[in-house]
């Protein structure tokens, strides 16, 4: 079936095809293929097969900021503005903040686009994050988590901020039918409850947050409370539990005691 070239058209198309923003997206699609018939019935069946959108046109806005998305990079969510936002909030306009599990950079730049005088760092496995991370201008270090930063930041560190992997491996299969067409379940897994890598971050993130400091995770569902011990454990005090318009559970905020 050809392509449509008016937007009504296309839109119709991906509403069809079960696309939930569909003038939106046949809008960027358009734009994209900049009047090039050719690239744009490219671009659309790119799209027909479930290929992430922003793979295909390249960039996502976050926060308000333009983020470039290499294809194999995790996509930034809507619903990690709400951490991200939060991070900026607690962030000094001199201090120091570490983005664990960046991928394409969007809190690490987000934190730098807001708090231009602030040292901020992040971190992520993947070699194809670390580039694409890089070329958003986030000073990105290749590893896990804690591990590549630099020795000199241990202590001094204002706010420890992640969107690491948290899906419980069970409701892996639970998520968009075509996601693992295309994106790593390493964006994903966070074992058998989802809080595999949330409590190793909260045992190694008091290396580097200074007291007082503010660590804020993503995560879902009844976390916050399974964690509630380890945070105790690892003397975080003052934990809110953040929430979206709709009441859903995405963050944990957590303050780092003075005495501990």
């Amino acid at each position: 079936m050809p392509v449509p070239r008016d937007l009504d058209a296309l839109a119709a198309l991906l509403s069809r095809a079960g696309f939930i923003a569909a003038e939106e997206e046949a809008e960027e699609l358009l734009t994209c293929a900049a009047r090039d018939d050719e690239r744009l019935d490219a671009l659309v069946e790119r799209r027909l097969t479930g290929e992430p959108l922003a793979w295909i046109i390249g960039s996502v806005t976050f926060c308000g900021v333009e983020i470039r998305v290499d294809p194999g990079v995790y996509v930034p969510r809507v619903h990690t503005e709400l951490l991200a936002r939060r991070a900026v909030e607690r962030l000094p306009a001199n201090g120091t903040a570490i983005d664990l599990c960046t991928g394409t950079g969007a809190i690490a730049k987000t934190l730098v686009t807001h708090r231009p005088g602030a040292h901020v760092v992040a971190s992520d496995l993947d070699p194809r994050a670390v580039a694409c991370a890089t070329a958003n201008g986030v000073e990105v270090y290749r590893g896990d988590l804690f591990d590549p930063l630099p020795h000199t930041l241990e202590g001094r560190v204002d706010v420890v901020v992640g969107s690491v992997p948290y899906v419980p491996t069970p409701e892996l299969s639970l998520l968009q039918r075509d996601t693992f067409t295309f994106e790593s379940t390493l964006s994903y897994d966070g074992g058998p409850d989802g809080t595999k890598i949330l409590r190793r971050v909260l045992t190694a993130s008091p290396r580097f947050l200074r007291r007082g400091g503010a660590l804020l995770l993503e995560l879902g569902g009844v976390q916050p409370s399974a964690l509630r011990d380890d945070l105790a454990h690892s003397g975080y005090i003052d934990v809110t539990v953040l929430t979206d318009e709709d009441g859903d559970v995405r963050a944990i905020e957590a303050t780092r005691a003075r005495d501990s």
